[in-house]
């Protein structure tokens, strides 16, 4: 599906509407970790490295019955123009929590009863979208590191400015002030297209709305096989 295009209606970057930034991805970045991947949007790029299934500590923390998917996120203080206080704010740990979330419906997690996977994802470079970087970062270490998964995640942001909807959304999007201003809706989903997380940072009437799903379902296929053949990849670079 192409998003319908308001008349006279430029993109700040050029894009077309349904149009995303150049995409690239990688498995295998972090050496000392199970698994590693980079993912990137334009100039937004993340890290994400994988540490586990192993025992978690301290013990009383442990879940007898699965094991436990702690997702951590976190911008580097020179990701952006304006350096960022080193450390979690309550932004991070609110998007640590969101992306969790993302990633828990497909990761099989009770295969590992009294473990941890850590999944520590860092934003080298911040061009909005930050979040579903991320989450496509974390998806692929993930899978790199061997875990079991029903599926693979994809995640990409669609925006509406003032009433025309857009696919990732770039920081200058963002900031868009012309008449109603932006919204930004951030998709999670499946390869066969189920929604695992979305959120809503602004407004959007229930028709836009799910227009702006099936936006995201067509975005998020192209992902997938971006994810796709970067881990094929790995698994040639090995056989090799």
């Amino acid at each position: 599906m192409t998003a319908k295009k308001s008349e006279n209606f430029q993109r700040p970057d050029g894009r077309k509407v349904d149009e995303m930034r150049p995409i690239k991805a990688k498995v295998g970045v972090i050496p000392n970790a199970d698994g590693s991947a980079m993912f990137s949007f334009g100039d937004t790029v993340a890290i994400a490295a994988v540490y586990g299934p192993k025992k978690m500590h301290p013990q009383h923390l442990q879940d007898v019955e699965k094991g436990t998917l702690r997702y951590t996120y976190n911008m580097m203080s020179f990701s952006v123009t304006e350096r960022i206080r080193p450390g979690p704010s309550r932004r991070s740990q609110e998007i640590s929590k969101i992306s969790q979330w993302a990633l828990e419906p497909v990761v099989m997690i009770h295969k590992f009863p009294g473990t941890v996977i850590d999944v520590h994802v860092s934003i080298l470079q911040a061009n909005a979208s930050t979040r579903c970087a991320g989450i496509n970062a974390a998806a692929l270490a993930l899978a790199h590191a061997g875990v079991p998964m029903k599926d693979m995640v994809s995640s990409v942001s669609i925006g509406k400015l003032d009433k025309q909807l857009v696919v990732d959304v770039s920081k200058d999007e963002e900031d868009w002030e012309d008449g109603e201003g932006a919204t930004d809706i951030p998709f999670s989903m499946t390869s066969d297209g189920k929604i695992t997380h979305v959120q809503l940072d602004g407004k959007i009437d229930a028709k836009q709305l799910k227009e702006a799903a099936k936006l995201a379902r067509e975005a998020t296929k192209k992902i997938y096989e971006i994810q796709k053949k970067a881990l094929k990849e790995s698994l040639e670079g090995k056989d090799g």
